[in-house]
Order: structure tokens, then sequence, then C-alpha cells
């Protein structure tokens, strides 16, 4: 009886800085999920929209996998988002030269309890 049920999805890879999508993450960590998704659906960055559509698998997780359990009562305990494999590139400069260019990709984790 005390435990909690929880619901978790996880997208890998995805193209966008971790330190961009925790800027967003910390704003909705520990809402009920419906006010979660209003503020992300009107947050206007790329990662709002990302950490919606993991919170949204989460959902469907939970209503699927956890039998009896109360969708509208669903809290967002976490939302881990890790850096993820960089992809290197360069940009020709003059003279010969090259720069760096480091594409940075993170793994999103979003945990929904009871």
């Amino acid at each position: 009886m005390g435990e909690q049920m929880q619901a978790k999805a996880i997208a890998k890879n995805v193209r966008i800085t971790a330190r961009k999508a925790r800027l967003v993450a910390r704003n909705v960590k520990g809402m009920p999920v419906e006010n979660a998704l209003n503020v992300l659906k009107f947050t206007p960055k790329k990662a709002a929209n990302i950490i919606y559509q993991v919170m949204r698998s989460a959902l469907a997780n939970a209503e699927d996998q956890l039998a009896g359990v109360d969708i509208d009562a669903m809290m967002v305990k976490d939302v881990i988002v890790n850096e993820g494999p960089t992809w290197k590139r360069f940009m020709p400069r003059s003279q010969g030269r090259a720069n760096n260019i480091m594409k940075r990709t993170s793994h999103i984790t979003v945990i929904l309890s009871e």
C-alpha cells in the first residue's frame, strides 16, 4: 500500500543541448500532469515540445501498464536531462584552418507518479 505507481518514458539522442532542455524541465517538475502539459504547450522553446512528447508517452505508458491508475491524479515526479553523445563536425575557415562544431545531444527521462 505504501509504494507509489510510477510510469516513465525515455527519449534518447535528442538533438538539443542538455543545458537548454534543463531550463524547461525545471519549470514542470512537481506539477500535476495536466498543468505541466499546458505549461509545455505554451512555452516558446524547442525543448518544450520535446519534453511535451516524452510526457505524453509516459502518460500513455501509465495508462497501458498500470491497471487502475487515476491518470488525472498523476504528478510529474522528475524530469531528468542527461548529456548524450556529441556529433563532432568542422567548419572550414580561411587560410586552410578549421573550427570545431559540437552538435550536442541529450537523453530525456520523464517519471510520473500517482
